[in-house]
């Protein structure tokens, strides 16, 4: 099993000042490296033998940076076996700290780490498989100082010991000791990075003992529910319930300070040291509503796996939802008409606000550590089907509204969305239903679901006689008294039995009738 595990750390000015002095020199010998490299491809497959094609000199250690047959030296080692890029880099770090001393500041090990890092981002760009995705991996770009944050130290470097860290060329460090390292772990990468709010470290463990998380097989699921991302809502669920969508970035009070400390930025000098206390209070901003996202993420995930065996979701291409417009240009004038792109950008914002990629994949990981699936069906006509005659018209819904041009059938459209995607997973998935049979008076055969029954907690109101004299105690419903923080009854998401494949959608179902039986 793999964990990984980030603490805030707690540096003091020297170590913060040292740090942030590192990506400095880090992120220039990642530039060079790569630089190096397009210039080696260059003057190989392109220039030739010539420096320069404006010039037409041939290329030589004194008049050209770079060497002909190599990055930045010879490509073959001493045994006759030849060397790739990021070894001839490496070799070349102790030509570096000749050279500028001031690198020999930073360990060994994170500037070997940088290369690798290099090397990475190559073998990600020329991966054969990464052609047949949607968004494949390009090639490796410069860094600047907003995209280059981290640096890595090899595993056996640094030490834990209760609330300090170890790390070297750095020295002990306090950090916020959140929760302990499980025993039997091993550490296998360290990373330092920078953000926003401080400096963070990311432990990655492994324990080959423990084994990976294995979602559960379709052929063990009873129960299963379906979700459908919206926006009013952020998801509803096919047993009727529904989750609230806070909308943290943009609600009024968020959009209004984000525009005003946005409007702060733009009245400053480019350059000066009052817009980069402007800025970092954007950032700030920004921070707090991604982990404010990501926190209240984490409780929905909890809340819906614990629903069902099964959480099914729709395959959705976020990308594609949240694309710009085509242009629209009018013949003869060539003039762009409207094609509903400033309408269509609150939309957008609104879709990325939600992140529903970022919860599936939460939902994901919560179900596979609780021993449960996720499924995902093909979004398609979800909205427009009828659950209860299978009709699929684009006349059906309306906004939030569904009403059946077939059968009349009425209900909200994101619940009846639900409600088909569980389906189709019923029937993608080859689920099995616990079904009985029962006879009704007509002679018809009814499928019904095994359900159980609950008690519930509060009981009728007494019927009163002719003479007695009506009260609150009388007439009102006497609930059980109980502590409603412990209650798992109160607890919204929790259900008050466990739902079958069926049994929130449909109750009564004639086996003639039905087209899903």
């Amino acid at each position: 099993m793999i964990l990984s595990y980030v603490y805030k750390l707690r540096p003091s000015g020297s170590q913060e000042a040292k740090m942030q002095s590192w990506l400095d020199m880090l992120r220039a010998t990642y530039n060079w490296c790569l630089a190096d490299r397009i210039e080696t491809y260059h003057q190989q497959f392109i220039q030739g033998p010539y420096c320069s094609l404006r010039t037409k000199a041939e290329a030589y250690s004194l008049t050209c940076c770079i060497v002909k047959n190599g990055a930045t030296g010879n490509l073959w080692k001493n045994n006759g076996k030849k060397r790739n890029a990021g070894t001839i880099q490496d070799a070349a770090l102790v030509d570096l700290k000749a050279a500028r001393p001031w690198y020999k500041s930073i360990d060994s090990d994170v500037l070997q780490r940088n290369i690798a890092r290099l090397n990475t981002a190559y073998k990600n760009f020329f991966d054969p498989s990464a052609s047949l995705r949607v968004n494949g991996r390009g090639f490796p770009a410069f860094k600047n100082r907003s995209n280059f944050r981290s640096f890595e130290y090899k595993p056996g470097r640094v030490k834990l010991k209760g609330s300090k860290v170890y790390l070297p060329k750095i020295g002990w460090m306090r950090f916020f000791n959140s929760r302990p390292i499980p025993d039997g772990f091993a550490i296998r990468s360290v990373t330092i990075r920078r953000k926003t709010d401080g400096w963070f470290i990311s432990v990655r463990m492994v324990d080959k003992s423990i084994p990976e998380l294995m979602p559960r097989p379709t052929s063990e699921v009873k129960t299963a529910v379906g979700l459908d991302m919206g926006l009013t809502r952020l998801v509803h669920c096919s047993d009727g319930s529904d989750i609230p969508n806070p909308r943290f970035a943009t609600n009024q009070k968020t959009k209004r300070t984000l525009s005003i400390r946005q409007r702060r930025v733009s009245r400053t000098k480019k350059g000066s040291r009052k817009r980069k206390k402007r800025t970092a209070e954007v950032a700030k901003l920004h921070s707090k509503i991604s982990n404010r996202r990501s926190a209240y993420q984490w409780q929905v995930a909890n809340k819906l796996v614990k629903k069902a065996d099964a959480i099914v979701v729709e395959d959705l291409n976020i990308q594609g939802m949240v694309r710009r417009c085509k242009p629209k240009l009018e013949e003869g004038t060539g003039r762009f008409l409207p094609n509903g792109q400033s309408a269509k950008r609150g939309l957008n914002r609104s879709i990325l606000d939600a992140s529903w990629g970022e919860l599936i994949n939460k939902i994901q990981y919560t179900a596979e550590k609780s021993g449960k699936v996720l499924l995902k069906v093909n979004p398609r006509d979800t909205s427009r089907e009828c659950s209860a005659c299978g009709h699929i018209d684009k006349a059906n819904r309306n906004r939030e509204r569904f009403i059946c041009t077939r059968c009349g059938h009425f209900d909200h459209a994101d619940q009846q969305a639900a409600r088909n995607i569980k389906r189709k997973a019923v029937v993608e998935y080859s689920l099995t239903l616990r079904l009985r049979s029962a006879s009704t008076p007509s002679g018809v055969e009814v499928l019904k679901l095994v359900t159980k029954k609950v008690r519930r907690d509060s009981a009728k109101p007494k019927q009163l006689s002719l003479f007695e004299t009506p009260s609150v105690e009388l007439t009102t419903s006497k609930r059980r008294k109980h502590d409603t923080r412990k209650g798992k009854r109160r607890v919204p998401g929790n259900l008050g039995r466990q739902l079958e494949l069926f049994s929130q959608d449909m109750w009564n179902v004639s086996s003639a009738e039905s087209p899903f039986f």
